[in-house]
């Protein structure tokens, strides 16, 4: 015993020789003995003992599964296809997606703050049902004649729409939760009120949601593969799967980036749990890391970029967007082309300079002087090709100099910090500025510029002006040194004031045809002070010399420049909309948006209640739990290592993420908001809510488990049906109208509705609503519906109906489309140079002058066609692009007839813009 005591106490004594092996924990640690309802089923089976094989993308669906997932894409489209093509109308922002399928077919470039994808689907839709891309989708309430395969071109976000429901419920069993658990998640999905209205009209959320949900199936299949053997050929076909939903979800709209975030996060998790896997030798973990980077982050760029490139092989001709884009990039496209000019700038040059940074246009003047200050001649920037654009550089007076005569003498080219002048040939005056406020931006670091002189006067010193050459072009050795035509960019220097010749986007007032206003400034930003030379033309340069021309831009730079307009005009969508929100207001479904009503019927985007509270409920819930969890774990706890705990905490963690990177970067954009912006994150707050079900319910029997998702489903079915008519614009009365009104900030109007169903024999029937807003002829004199005299009679009657009526008129705006103009306006009317003598040059394209700091338009549409409403109203729409500011006009001298009728004919958009562009005195 002693012999037995000393080893059992040296044993203990002695430190071992070396450290125990590694214990790995697996994946998920052992249940301890839990065995929940289904589990004990499965096992009471014949054969369960039986090795299971793994199933692709882990997903272990039975035969009466597929059927049941059959049944449940049978009723999505029957929810979100019923009546489709009610209303037969423009409805909200198909006033601007329905147009751009237009555009697309007559190949007219223009420019939205929405990547293409989604738009370019809606035009496949619309060229196969025969669109021809006329109908213009002018307002809300506009009928569809029946060339527009209006229900067609709806189709697409439907059924996208529908496809979310199989995708919810493959998702939901992917992550390991039972089929009534997918069941309840898919149903959830179908008969949620906003999501179908959002699916069942021409807009771009359906497949923003669509393909959001895509990602996250096809990374839940990747992610089951991945625990089951990397590297594999099914693998493969999930990361890849993966990586073009990314790019395709970005391509729909930039919402879709916040998905790119998750799958992102989900990434960087699965490559730190890898490092820390002392099992995975280096090379492994790089090939993960390299595979993973290839599909997720170099595959969708690829395919984010590629529809880019054929939004621009399908626009190729000029449009209404050419005004956004640089003048490099306007050369790319059809009509827009310049003649080659020559290269270098001497004294006698007759030149038109052009604004740097705020692509305005052309420094430009006109016989028309100041109200106000000097009431000399009026200087302003233009953005159209113009005969006031023109000026002819000369040489810089001083006392007893002796006049240079650039016809005869040799060139004498214009160098770095020569002294010139500016005279502009249209009105015999020179480019000057004094020592006098301007008219608008009257500050004392801003100096008046105008044209001055008369015949006879030679000038004075405040005509002069010293070039400070800025940069030149890496290409053109020469243009560092002396002005070059396009190569040379610079700045001018008021010899006298020291000032610097700036322009900025304020616009003058109508006595300046708010043309954009051009001042001399002691404190000239840089960027709005820069000039470069677009044409030159000089009497002794010929054929010979050197001439000159745009570069065109390669795909890369037409992409990024694209992208950049696309990125601060969205972030300049800063104004108030009637039914804007903001993301606090989501969760408690604070209020809808109104989209459209006629004949007592109304559509109004709310979400169905039940589903909504119950989902934001479940995202407070795992919030709590584990908050919960982390203070026991403080407490030593071991929670986290009983594996049932664990598998629902990492189901739950990814989903509640998602809704959390897919709602929270909402309150830091100062941009327009409206509800459906929430529509993503709500779609992972809904899968949270069912695979918080199913963990609530795991210990139930699978029948009492299937009766409580029953109820569930009942609940969220009433709930649907309730609101309906607000869905599909059904007949409705007052008094269940008000009854509905379960908030008090649901501002849907009831007085709209009549107070009984039989009152809706004396209004038209829904397929006569269709067949009356379809035909040929829809006003009683059998005119077309496009004359803006007949929006005026339509509104003149309805007016009179809607007398006889008790009813509250709401307004409804469309979304904002700051790119957006109206066909009968487009043209602004010519200057005086165009009068005088360039006439023939063609029609003026329209652009715009400024890209940032866009207002939103509230844009009032007039109720169209017989019958006419009763209860007349004007719409809004909420997510569009306010429409762009018409062009400046310019009132000539001489006005020739069709001048003046022009300048009348832009003077209601142009008093629109002077409100969605205010002055900015920067």
């Amino acid at each position: 015993m002693a012999s037995e005591f000393r080893a059992r106490g040296a044993k203990q004594a002695s430190p071992p020789a070396t450290l125990p092996p590694p214990q790995y924990q697996p994946r998920y640690p052992p249940r301890d003995h839990h065995l929940d309802a289904d589990e004990r089923k499965a096992l009471a089976q014949p054969g369960s003992l039986k090795q299971s094989q793994h199933a692709f993308g882990g997903l272990k669906l039975a035969s009466s599964e597929w059927k049941l997932l059959a049944g449940i894409v049978v009723l999505a489209m029957c929810v979100r296809l019923y009546h489709l093509s009610w209303p037969a109308s423009v409805v909200f922002d198909e006033v601007h997606f329905g147009k751009f399928a237009g555009k697309y077919i007559h190949g007219r470039y223009y420019v939205d703050v929405h990547p293409p994808l989604a738009k370019l689907l809606i035009t496949f839709m619309a060229v196969l049902g025969g669109f021809n891309g006329d109908f213009d989708f002018k307002e809300i309430g506009l009928p569809y004649p029946s060339d527009v395969p209006y229900v067609l071109m709806r189709s697409l976000p439907a059924l996208m729409g529908v496809g979310v429901v199989p995708l919810a419920y493959l998702t939901l069993r992917g992550l390991d939760c039972r089929p009534a658990t997918a069941l309840l998640g898919s149903l959830f999905i179908t008969f949620e009120n906003g999501l179908i209205t959002q699916s069942r009209l021409i807009l771009l959320d359906s497949p923003l949601i669509f393909f959001t949900a895509l990602t996250v199936f096809c990374w839940v299949g990747f992610s089951n593969e991945n625990h089951q053997e990397p590297f594999t050929e099914d693998w493969w076909l999930w990361l890849a799967l993966t990586g073009l939903s990314l790019g395709a979800v970005a391509s729909c709209k930039w919402v879709g980036l916040f998905t790119i975030a998750t799958i992102g996060l989900a990434t960087m998790k699965q490559l730190w749990d890898l490092l820390g896997d002392l099992k995975v030798p280096a090379r492994v973990w790089m090939k993960h890391f390299l595979a993973r980077a290839l599909c997720l982050i170099v595959l969708p760029i690829t395919v984010y970029m590629a529809i880019f490139e054929i939004h621009f092989m399908v626009l190729q001709n000029s449009g209404d967007g050419d005004g956004f884009m640089s003048a490099q990039f306007q050369q790319t496209l059809k009509g827009k082309g310049m003649r080659d000019t020559w290269a270098d700038i001497a004294l006698g040059s007759e030149v038109t300079l052009r604004h740097v940074n705020t692509q305005g246009g052309y420094l430009h003047s006109h016989e028309h002087n100041y109200p106000t200050g000097s009431q000399q001649q009026q200087i302003t920037l233009y953005p159209h090709k113009d005969g006031n654009n023109n000026w002819r550089i000369i040489e810089g007076h001083s006392e007893g100099q002796r006049d240079y005569d650039y016809a005869t003498e040799p060139l004498k080219f214009v160098e770095n910090l020569m002294s010139i002048r500016f005279e502009h040939p249209p009105t015999h005056r020179r480019l000057h500025s004094h020592d006098v406020r301007p008219p608008v931006s009257d500050v004392d670091f801003q100096n008046e510029v105008s044209a001055y002189g008369f015949p006879g006067f030679v000038g004075d010193a405040n005509d002069n002006w010293i070039v400070e050459i800025e940069y030149g072009d890496s290409h053109d050795k020469h243009s560092s040194s002396r002005l070059r035509t396009l190569g040379t960019v610079f700045r001018l220097r008021h010899a006298l004031q020291g000032c610097y010749l700036f322009s900025h986007k304020v616009k003058l007032p109508e006595w300046g045809f708010e043309q954009q206003e051009v001042t001399c400034n002691k404190n000239a930003v840089k960027a709005n002070s820069l000039w470069y030379i677009e044409t030159n033309e000089h009497p002794q340069l010929g054929e010979k010399d050197e001439k000159i021309n745009y570069r065109r831009p390669s795909f890369l730079s037409r992409f990024l420049e694209l992208n950049h307009v696309m990125w601060t005009t969205n972030a300049g969508l800063t104004d108030r909309h009637a039914f804007d929100s903001r993301p606090e207001s989501w969760l408690s479904l604070k209020r809808g948006i109104n989209f459209w009503v006629r004949d007592h019927r109304h559509v109004y985007l709310i979400g169905n209640p039940f589903i909504w509270w119950l989902s934001s409920a479940a995202v407070a819930m795992y919030l709590v739990a584990r908050g919960i969890l982390v203070l026991r774990a403080k407490r030593q706890y071991k929670d986290l290592n009983n594996s049932f705990i664990v598998k629902y905490d990492q189901i739950c963690g990814f989903l509640t993420i998602g809704w959390f990177i897919h709602y929270f970067p909402f309150f830091i954009m100062s941009r327009q908001l409206f509800l459906h912006h929430y529509f993503p994150a709500l779609y992972f707050a809904i899968l949270l809510t069912a695979s918080i079900f199913d963990l609530a319910t795991s210990s139930l029997r699978p029948k009492i488990r299937l009766q409580v998702a029953g109820v569930l489903i009942v609940a969220a079915v009433w709930t649907w049906w309730h609101f309906s008519p607000l869905t599909y614009a059904g007949q409705w009365t007052r008094g269940k109208c008000d009854a509905a009104k379960w908030r008090k900030t649901w501002d849907f109007s009831c007085d709209s509705y009549p107070a009984s169903y039989s009152e809706y024999e004396n209004f038209p029937s829904m397929s006569q609503a269709v067949v009356q807003a379809t035909s040929a002829a829809p006003y009683p004199d059998g005119r077309a519906p496009h004359e803006e005299g007949d929006i005026e009679h339509i509104a003149g009657e309805s007016a009179q109906d809607a007398s006889q009526t008790e009813s509250v008129i709401q307004q409804v705006a469309p979304g904002r489309d700051i790119f957006a103009e109206h066909a009968n306006k487009q043209q602004p009317a010519q200057s005086s140079g165009d009068a005088a003598g360039q006439g023939a040059a063609g029609p003026v394209q329209e652009k715009l002058t400024s890209q940032a700091d866009p207002a939103e338009q509230t844009a009032q549409a007039i109720q169209p066609p017989p019958p006419l409403p009763k209860n007349e109203q004007k719409e809004l729409s909420t997510e569009e692009v306010a429409p762009p500011p018409e062009q400046p006009k310019e009132e000539p001298a001489a006005k020739p007839k069709g001048d003046a009728a022009n300048a009348g004919a832009e003077s209601e958009e142009e008093k629109v813009r002077k409100e969605l562009f205010p002055d900015d005195t920067k």
